[in-house]
C-alpha cells in the first residue's frame, strides 16, 4: 500500500531534472521502470536523458610560428647577454686602440684570445690526460693483487661469486680514488678547455654579428657597420657579407676535419666503438659547417676559420715530446716518439687504399 503511494507521487513530478545519464554505467543503474495503463499500453515512469557533452581535442600542435619565436627569443636573449656585450665592447676598443682594419682586428684578437685563454687550459688538459693514463697502468698492476686479496677474503667468510664480484669492483674503485687523489687528476678537469672554448665561440660570434646588425642604435653603429664594409681584404672586401668564392668556408671545414684527423691518427690503440662514434659525428658536424659558414657575415666566417687554423697548430705541436717535456707534461706510455713520422705514414696508407 506504502509502494502504490510513492509510486503514484512520483508519477506526478517530472524526473528529467532529477536524473542525468552520462555513460552505459549510468544507464544500467537507473533502468526503466514500467506501469500499464488501462488501456494495454507501457508507460516508461521516465526516459533516458542523454547530455552530448562538447568533445575536446587537447592534443597540442607545435606551430612553425612557436618554433620561430622560440629561436627569436633565444637569439635576442644571447645577443644581449653580458657576456656579448663585453666581447663587443672589448673588440671596439682593441680595434679603436690599434687603428687596424677590421680583418687585422678579427684575426689578432682571435690569436691573443686562443693564446691566452684556451691555449694553457689545452695544455693543462694534456697533463691531466697523461697522468690520468700513468695511473690506468699503473691499476693494472694492482688487479692481480686485488685478485687475489679476494680470493682469499671468499674462502675465509665463505663468499658466493656475486658478492665476491661486489667486493672486487669496490675494492678496485677505492684503489681508483686513492690514486687519482694521490695525483690530483680528475677526468673531469680535463674537460675544462671544452667549457671555456665554447662559450667564448659563441660570444664571440654573437658580438661580431651584432655589429654588423647594428645592435646598438647610435652613430658609432653606423661609423662601424662603414668600416667592416671596407675593412676586408683580398677576396672579401666587404666583411659584412658572405663569402660567395666559399674559400673560407671550405678552409674552415677541411681544417676541422684535419684536427679530427690528427687526434685518430695520433693513437697508438685501437679506438674504441664510442671513440668511433663520437668521431665520425665529428666529421659530420664539420661538413655540414661548411654551408652554414658560407651563409654567415664575412667577418664571423674569418673568426672561425682563425680560431680553427689555431686548433690545427696547437695540436701539432702539443705532439712534440721535447716540448712536452718542456711544458711539464709527464710521459705516457701512447705518446709517439715520432709523431710527424707517424702521421706520414698513416697519410700515406690512406692515400694508397684510396688511389693504389
Amino acid at each position: 500500500m506504502n509502494y502504490c503511494i510513492i509510486l503514484n507521487s512520483l508519477r506526478s513530478k517530472p524526473f528529467s531534472h532529477l536524473f542525468r545519464s552520462y555513460s552505459i554505467a549510468c544507464n544500467n543503474v537507473l533502468d526503466r521502470r514500467r506501469d500499464e495503463n488501462s488501456y494495454g499500453a507501457k508507460k516508461y515512469l521516465f526516459n533516458r536523458t542523454t547530455i552530448l557533452l562538447p568533445t575536446c581535442n587537447h592534443n597540442r600542435g607545435i606551430s612553425i610560428e612557436g618554433i620561430v619565436k622560440w629561436q627569436e627569443q633565444t637569439y635576442n636573449s644571447i645577443a644581449n647577454s653580458s657576456a656579448v656585450n663585453v666581447i663587443q665592447d672589448s673588440l671596439l676598443y682593441f680595434h679603436d686602440i690599434t687603428g687596424l682594419t677590421w680583418s687585422v682586428t678579427i684575426i689578432t684578437s682571435t690569436l691573443l684570445i686562443r693564446t691566452l685563454m684556451t691555449l694553457p687550459l689545452a695544455v693543462y688538459q694534456n697533463y691531466i690526460l697523461a697522468k690520468v693514463e700513468n695511473i690506468g697502468y699503473e691499476l693494472k698492476d694492482l688487479v692481480d693483487e686485488l685478485k687475489k686479496e679476494t680470493a682469499v677474503a671468499k674462502k675465509m667468510y665463505n663468499l658466493n661469486d656475486k658478492q665476491t664480484g661486489l667486493i672486487f669492483k669496490r675494492s678496485l674503485k677505492k684503489q681508483w680514488r686513492i690514486l687519482v687523489e694521490r695525483d690530483n687528476c680528475h677526468p673531469l678537469k680535463a674537460t675544462m678547455v671544452v667549457w671555456f672554448q665554447i662559450p667564448i665561440w659563441v660570444c664571440m660570434s654573437f658580438a661580431l654579428r651584432n655589429l654588423v646588425n647594428m645592435q646598438r642604435s647610435d652613430p658609432a653603429a653606423l661609423i662601424t657597420l662603414m668600416e667592416l664594409q671596407v675593412g676586408g681584404f683580398g677576396w672579401i672586401p666587404n666583411l659584412t657579407e658572405a663569402d660567395h668564392s666559399f674559400i673560407l668556408p671550405v678552409m674552415f671545414g677541411l681544417t676541422n676535419l684535419a684536427i679530427i684527423e690528427i687526434q685518430r691518427m695520433s693513437k697508438l690503440r685501437a679506438p674504441s666503438r664510442i671513440y668511433n662514434i663520437f668521431t665520425n659525428g665529428f666529421r659530420v658536424f664539420s661538413i655540414i659547417m661548411i654551408p652554414v659558414a658560407a651563409t654567415v657575415p664575412s667577418c664571423m666566417c674569418l673568426y672561425w676559420t682563425t680560431s680553427s687554423l689555431f686548433g690545427l697548430a696547437q695540436n701539432l705541436c702539443l705532439l712534440s715530446p721535447s716540448l712536452r717535456r718542456k711544458l711539464k707534461i709527464p710521459e705516457s706510455p701512447s705518446e709517439l716518439e715520432d709523431p710527424y713520422g707517424h702521421m706520414k705514414q698513416e697519410i700515406t696508407q690512406r692515400i694508397k687504399k684510396v688511389l693504389p
